[in-house]
């Protein structure tokens, strides 16, 4: 067994308390766009590669739930919203960085309006250049969203529904609903969209066609775990790094099947402070940091309070990979 690497959690930017940071795209500059999701609100951590604590930086407030966020051309973001709770109401809205100063006003320009089908967007990433997949995490299913006319308009249809997506309208832990599917990741070098899915408790992929970014077979079972949230991949290692939101952990799950066993918390057990409730994980996007330093989002605990009892303010956090020495065994 790959030996686990040691991790160090540095946080970077703390957010007022009771925010719930969901999503995050790191910039070409090394700044942090973060969705928080109940505030609707859209925030930018400044960098470049920030380490240390710096103050956020407010972008703008939505109408909605704002969930995923993904960087379809060079600063320009496509953002999920969605009424998931009460009315359903979900669009995607396109925002244009290029120029932009920490400070100055933006105008989202809303670039697709989904039918009723519609139930809680959540999870996003692109499949190829202008085609992005969206989990659905109420509706049990994740679409496809193809965009036109230089991003400025889309369309969109279900790309796969399966059982592993559905969310637990029964659930007895603390509100909000668990979802479904939840955290999406394209690997093209693996072949396989992942996907989470929480309430079902499961890690799993799915083959995609390279020429036609279609499902080409079944939804595939990786790996059992719970409680959560989103994840990065690292396709050269062979691992995904998934956020266990109400377990406060970060786990490292490999990407291929039957080796469920070897799923291992690499920070958070025992109980971490700095990561309670995280929810998101992107890689860096400075010169080896792929595979090395990701960026990691929390609420502080908010959703389901910590073993210690305390809810704390929700942050972003650095964390930085270092390899095991030696080759044999797990450290």
């Amino acid at each position: 067994m790959t030996p686990l690497p040691k991790v160090t959690l540095t946080p970077v930017a703390y957010f007022p308390e009771k925010y719930f940071l969901e999503n995050l795209a790191v910039r070409a500059d090394g700044s942090v766009l973060i969705t928080t999701v109940l505030q609707k609100e859209l925030w930018l951590v400044p960098g470049p590669e920030p380490t240390a604590e710096v103050s956020p930086v407010l972008v703008h407030t939505f109408d909605y739930l704002i969930m995923g966020i993904v960087e379809t051309e060079p600063d320009v973001f496509v953002v999920c919203v969605t009424d998931g709770y009460a009315t359903h109401q979900s669009y995607l809205a396109r925002l244009d960085l290029n120029g932009w100063a920490p400070g100055d006003p933006v105008s989202p320009q809303t670039i697709y309006t989904f039918d009723d089908r519609v139930r809680a967007l959540n999870g996003a990433c692109l499949l190829g250049p202008g085609v992005l997949a969206i989990a659905d995490c109420f509706a049990g299913l994740i679409w496809r969203v193809d965009l036109a006319d230089d991003g400025h308009s889309a369309t969109a249809r279900i790309w796969l529904a399966d059982d592993t997506m559905a969310w637990d309208p029964d659930s007895e832990v603390a509100p909000p609903p668990q979802p479904g599917v939840n955290g999406v990741r394209y690997g093209p070098k693996t072949g396989y969209l992942y996907y989470t899915s929480t309430a079902q408790q499961v890690f799993m992929r799915v083959p995609v066609d390279p020429a036609t970014l279609e499902a080409a077979g079944h939804a595939e079972f990786v790996a059992a775990i719970d409680s959560t949230d989103d994840f990065c991949l690292d396709e050269d290692a062979g691992f995904a790094y998934v956020t266990r939101h109400r377990g406060n952990t970060l786990d490292r799950v490999p990407l291929e099947p039957r080796h469920g066993s070897e799923v291992r918390h690499i920070a958070g057990d025992p109980f971490d402070p700095v990561l309670a409730g995280p929810s998101s994980a992107v890689w860096g996007r400075g010169p080896g940091d792929e595979g090395r330093v990701c960026y990691v989002t929390t609420d502080g605990g908010r959703t389901a309070t910590p073993p210690d009892g305390v809810v704390r303010r929700a942050s972003l956090l650095r964390l930085e990979l270092h390899p095991a020495a030696g080759s044999g065994g797990e450290k």
